[in-house]
């Protein structure tokens, strides 16, 4: 009996919540390759594909960049608030304003820079511009309906704002394919308006109603969002950073090979995907054990993630090498090289490790740290690209490779550091961990 007792704690239902976020991340995880693949069919193959792609993987850079960190900062003082009995319908308004702000900073710079946009990413469409200040605007209401969902406790409804996004982007895809619509411009509107869909359906089944309350201070929705924004933009940009270097640099006769380039770093990242959905249920657990002070356990069971995420970053970076251009051609009738696959894979590996070290550390309430190791990131990709190699792939895949290892250095440390100093996690900093996640799909 007392053996049952004792071993409880450690057995305790995982927090509310991850099972939801788990399943919808591998739902939008799969809804993004079937999107490539449609849609490369859709407008008459890969070359004329790499404007969206181009698109795809720039808005997926500046909304989770831009959104996630107030997303985040919602659904903790909302969850505050409902723990002390407190509505929270002030914070909302505080939130809501300054997402507005970022929609409008952001907007305005993607303006002032179109001409040059329009040219060197999209080719000379102008359409394309358009598209993307939609998709951000969008993806600005879907990250605040999160976050309400999350703060309120209605993780069922944040799932489905999760999760259907990608159902409804293949929808439409398959809608515009059916009716014989090829224009590029269309599949960009069908990215935009794709996150709408879930919010307006949660809103009208009350699932964002929240309650009046006191007024909300400004520092009461900030403490952390300075560096969480920091981190998450240098974190989504470093993520997307091949895909949208290669639209930049390469040739302008190689968009086929920019959009199998495309295809490659989706490939490369199906361990980060399944990575994404599981670490969302082990996360918690880590940091219950450095709740209770049990660090000893924290470490080992941090090690055993970490050798965990290792060998199967290894099997899929040698997977790539051996299988990759086969399945690749199989999937997408594209052609990359093992090694650039190889490449992929291992940067996608290294990533996905600095991943987990750097919500282990968000969740010890490391924010600065963590937001410093993903501008090291950044900047070492940006002299690795610049300085490694005369070919434009090459050098991108060898940024990328040691721009997470430099990203993963520096969580490192700083787990280290938090450990010696004794820090442990709250109910809100394991949640703001749990929805670190510097991708959407």
């Amino acid at each position: 009996m007392s053996s049952t007792s004792s071993s409880a704690p450690t057995r305790a239902a995982l927090p509310e919540g991850t099972a939801p976020v788990a399943i919808a991340l591998l739902i939008a995880g799969v809804a993004t390759y079937a999107f490539f693949k449609v849609g490369t069919v859709a407008v008459g193959g890969p070359e004329e594909f790499a404007p969206i792609a181009a698109m795809w993987f720039a808005v997926f850079a500046l909304a989770p960049g831009f959104f996630l960190p107030l997303e985040q900062e919602l659904g903790r003082a909302l969850s505050h608030r409902r723990a002390i009995g407190e509505g929270g319908r002030p914070v909302v308004r505080k939130v809501v304003g300054l997402g507005a702000l970022l929609v409008l900073i952001v907007t305005l710079s993607i303006l002032v820079l179109s001409p040059l946009i329009a040219t060197a990413y999209f080719d000379g469409d102008w359409f394309m511009v358009v598209a993307l200040i939609a998709a951000f605007a969008a993806y600005a209401p879907a990250h605040m309906a999160r976050g309400v969902c999350s703060g309120s406790g209605r993780f069922r409804e944040y799932a489905v704002i999760m999760g259907s996004d990608g159902i409804v982007r293949i929808v439409l895809c398959v809608a515009l394919a059916v009716i014989g619509i090829t224009a590029v411009g269309a599949y960009g509107l069908a990215i935009a308006i794709s996150p709408l869909f879930a919010v307006a359906y949660v809103y009208q089944r009350r699932g964002l109603q929240t309650d009046p309350g006191p007024p909300a201070e400004l520092r009461e929705v900030t403490p952390n969002l300075g560096w969480l924004l920091i981190g998450s933009v240098c974190a989504a940009t470093l993520l997307n950073a091949g895909p949208i270097t290669a639209s930049l640099l390469a040739p302008d006769d190689a968009d086929e090979l920019i959009t199998a380039f495309s295809y490659g770093v989706l490939l490369s990242r199906i361990p980060l995907f399944l990575f994404q959905a599981v670490q969302a249920a082990l996360l918690p657990r880590l940091s219950q054990q450095a709740a209770r002070g049990e660090f000893g356990e924290f470490r080992a069971g941090l090690r055993r993630l970490m050798l965990v995420v290792l060998a199967v970053g290894l099997t899929g970076t040698v997977g790539a090498f051996v299988l990759g251009p086969w399945a690749l051609n199989i999937v997408y009738d594209a052609d990359l090289s093992g090694r650039t696959l190889a490449m992929l894979s291992l940067s996608s590996a290294v990533y996905m490790l600095a991943l987990a070290t750097a919500q282990a550390v968000i969740a010890l309430q490391g924010h600065a740290l963590v937001a410093l190791g993903w501008v090291v990131g950044v900047v070492t990709f940006v002299l690795g690209t610049w300085l490694s190699s005369d070919e434009v792939f090459q050098r991108i895949e060898i940024g990328l490779v040691i721009s997470s290892i430099a990203a993963l250095a520096a969580f490192a440390l700083a787990l280290r550091h938090r450990l010696r100093r004794g820090a442990i996690p709250n109910r809100s900093s394991v949640m703001e961990a749990i929805t670190d996640m510097p991708f959407e799909t």
